[in-house]
């Protein structure tokens, strides 16, 4: 059998539509929105969760239901307070670095619906006011303000913008497609759903369906460890999870390959499944890459924790510098995109 093409430039164009969709985690409707519509054309039927996740169903031979999932939701703050000099302190949502934040764009999302442009500085940001002090300074969370582009100097004067505690902060994503690289934040793991966007549609663009019944979930809260507890359905057999392959030192994983993952912090994927895959990979001369991430998690594993009983297995694409400014390569998410075509289409 051969495989159909994988529709690169529509899944570069969708991910970067993605990307540029805020959508930190317990703030991403208007990214499921954005998926929900980009796929609206092929035979999905389209629910959603209680908790915001988007199901989409693909009809088909129900002897051995398959699912796929993917996460929407990304790494973000919240106003944590606000300061006598009328700038922002966050909390963080999901695992941020802070260094890798500083200086960089937000937008402030009021709950009126208003925003607010602003920046993420140290609270010692200037060398030539504070000296030493300003390098020296320790980069944590409490060393970090949002300065507002507003004419603000007192906690009345921001909370008069309509901000207050609570507020959702959009950190910049900073998307760039250049010389077959794409950089951006939230790669992980906009990449990832942009991969299943390229299988599906080229499947359908072919006149092909998936093997057995297909589930795909777009998850809403992964970044804080508990997206795909819910939204698999329960006679599903086999949940390949979609999510970044980390690259980097000591790794195995690249931003040219699709990486597959036989171990995590959670502990090891479903061995069988791991195999058939890596088989498909060579039956199809896909260029893969095996690897193990100490410091990962998946939401395969949290439908795991929530007594799922299926087979997981974990792919995605090779992301370079995960949680801080993020870059694959479009080699890698046609390599997914092309393992998840074998897997969709193998007995």
């Amino acid at each position: 059998m051969t495989l159909p093409d994988t529709p690169l430039a529509q899944t570069v164009d969708f991910l970067v539509g993605l990307l540029n969709t805020p959508s930190p985690t317990g703030d991403a409707d208007r990214a499921m929105a954005y998926v929900e519509q980009a796929l609206a054309d092929l035979p999905l039927t389209a629910t959603r969760t209680r908790k915001g996740g988007l199901v989409l169903t693909w009809a088909g031979d129900e002897t051995h239901p398959r699912a796929l999932t993917a996460h929407v939701d990304t790494l973000g703050a919240m106003v944590r307070k606000i300061k006598s000099n009328g700038r922002l302190m966050l909390t963080p949502i999901g695992g941020y670095y802070w260094p890798s934040i500083e200086t960089e764009g937000c937008t402030v999302m009021a709950r009126s619906g208003e925003t607010v442009r602003g920046s993420i500085l140290p609270i010692k940001a200037s060398t030539h006011i504070y000296g030493a002090a300003a390098r020296e300074l320790k980069r944590d969370a409490e060393n970090y303000e949002v300065r507002l582009d507003a004419r603000t100097c007192s906690e009345n004067t921001t909370q008069a913008l309509g901000i207050d505690v609570g507020d959702y902060v959009y950190i910049d994503p900073r998307v760039e497609v250049t010389n077959g690289f794409v950089r951006s934040r939230y790669l992980d793991d906009k990449a990832g759903v942009a991969t299943i966007f390229g299988a599906l549609m080229a499947l359908h663009q072919a006149g092909m369906t998936p093997r057995y019944r297909l589930n795909v979930l777009i998850s809403n809260y992964e970044e804080v460890g508990h997206g795909g507890a819910t939204g698999i359905p329960a006679d599903t057999e086999e949940l390949v999870t979609v999510d970044m392959a980390a690259a980097g030192e000591d790794q195995n994983s690249d931003e040219f390959t699709v990486g597959i993952c036989a171990k995590d912090s959670g502990g090891p994927y479903h061995l069988g499944l791991r195999r058939r895959l890596e088989q498909l990979a060579e039956e199809y001369e896909i260029p893969y890459r095996t690897d193990i991430y100490p410091y990962y998690g998946s939401d395969g594993e949290a439908a795991w924790r929530a007594g799922a009983d299926l087979a997981v297995a974990l792919i995605g694409p090779g992301i370079d510098a995960s949680h801080t400014y993020e870059r694959t390569h479009e080699d890698s998410l046609s390599a997914t995109t092309q393992l998840l075509l074998a897997y969709l289409l193998s007995e």
